[in-house]
């Protein structure tokens, strides 16, 4: 007998949740309020078969990405638990940590400045001449692959200093090298280190320049290698490996943003007027639309450090934490009304899109700006703009890091 229960001769533990939950961008896993209610810290199976605690309401999200004891850099250790198969090279996982141990940070951070002279302007033409070309050929067109990633890869291309023709050659490799797998695969990594070698022949490029001549991060990196004997011990390949995680994670992430804000737009599209009769607001409704983004849809991955009690449970040392962005980021219990999107949200919108503590994104000034500048001139532009097909007919992507629809099919 146990617990005064009929000996069955096994206890049988309940079910695990599968995560990840859904792969939609556009509708709220029907699981989060029910989690964040009953257990806003669970168990669950991830990808890999491995299991997990995924904490889903807000405090604890918070509590989980503001603890030291909660690492990133330790989830592409061997041997530990994980969402997915590590499919990219380790020292990818905790880019800023690395950027930082290599004494590089200030020279990112100056980067990815979206005060920097030129920059505002630049990206806003680029949106006007993505749009010009969408407007000659008509529509329906992809607004993905139209206007989204070119001007997201645009952006990164101008900040690492390359040229920006090559931005569907650098785009193209990232729907491999962000796969998320079961199982690692052998050429995962080959896009990554194609890449590297791309990068590394800019920097000779900009390092065979005048001073005044070289740009973007790796025109500082190029003056680094000269200047500084603090930076002499850093191989190209090593600047190379931080200009590949750069351009990788930020272009995916600010285009995958930027469809779905998109998409929440077109399917109200009251709000798309309202954005073009009050551009001033624009700060504001992007933050919303960062709160109502669903694009992170497999967890942000911690490893305990050490035994850390979340809630009412104790994760012991190695054990995988999950923060479930959409859990904490429509809790009531921190947003008011949080199922509506409300682009004139006056209290603070202190969402987790960026994360929270040592690893909120360093270029979460550069994403608003880039957000605010392609929604102003897409309500300018295109006041009509809408779906071009029913919303249920849009194809997600699976097997990506970022929840994705394969293509934005639009009309204007």
């Amino acid at each position: 007998m146990s617990g005064g229960q009929p000996d069955t001769g096994r206890q049988q533990a309940a079910p695990l949740l599968d995560f990840p939950l859904s792969r939609r961008g556009d509708a709220l896993p029907e699981e989060c309020a029910r989690l964040r209610g009953k257990a806003p810290v669970a168990r669950v199976r991830t990808l890999t078969g491995d299991e997990a605690w995924l904490v889903s309401s807000y405090a604890l999200a918070r509590q989980v990405l503001e603890d030291d004891r909660f690492s990133l850099r330790d989830t592409a250790n061997d041997g530990v638990p994980r969402q997915y198969a590590l499919t990219i090279p380790p020292e990818v996982v905790d880019n800023m940590g690395t950027i930082t141990s290599a004494g590089l940070r200030a020279a990112v951070m100056k980067s990815l400045n979206p005060r920097q002279a030129g920059l505002q302007e630049a990206l806003r033409a680029t949106a006007h001449a993505l749009l010009d070309a969408m407007a000659a050929e008509g529509a329906p067109a992809d607004l993905r692959a139209a206007f989204a990633d070119p001007y997201s890869a645009a952006m990164h291309c101008r900040i690492l200093g390359v040229p920006s023709d090559d931005w569907r050659r650098l785009m193209s490799g990232l729907d491999v090298a962000f796969m998320t797998a079961r199982e690692p695969f052998a050429d995962s990594a080959l896009n990554w280190y194609k890449d590297v070698g791309y990068f590394a022949d800019r920097l000779a490029g900009q390092a065979a320049l005048p001073a005044e001549e070289r740009t973007g991060l790796l025109g500082r990196f190029a003056e680094l290698k000269e200047s500084d004997p603090e930076s002499a011990h850093l191989t190209d390949e090593m600047f190379a490996t931080v200009a590949v995680s750069l351009f990788g994670a930020g272009a995916v992430s600010t285009s995958a943003f930027l469809v779905l804000a998109v998409l929440a737009l077109l399917q109200r599209p009251e709000l798309i007027g309202w954005l073009r009769r009050h551009p001033e607001r624009m700060g504001v409704a992007v933050d919303e639309l960062l709160r109502w983004n669903l694009s992170v849809g497999d967890g942000l991955p911690r490893i305990a450090l050490a035994d850390v009690r979340v809630g009412d449970v104790l994760v012991r040392e190695g054990e995988l934490v999950l923060v479930l962005l959409e859990g904490a980021n429509f809790d009531p219990a921190a947003f008011d009304r949080p199922e509506e999107l409300d682009l004139e949200r006056e209290s603070r919108n202190a969402h987790l899109a960026f994360g929270a503590g040592r690893h909120f994104c360093p270029a979460s000034a550069l994403g608003r700006v880039h957000a605010m500048i392609a929604l102003e001139v897409l309500v300018e532009r295109l006041p009509g703009l809408r779906l071009a097909v029913p919303a249920e007919n849009l194809v997600w992507r699976t097997g990506f890091i970022k929840r994705l629809p394969e293509r934005l099919p639009v009309a204007w």
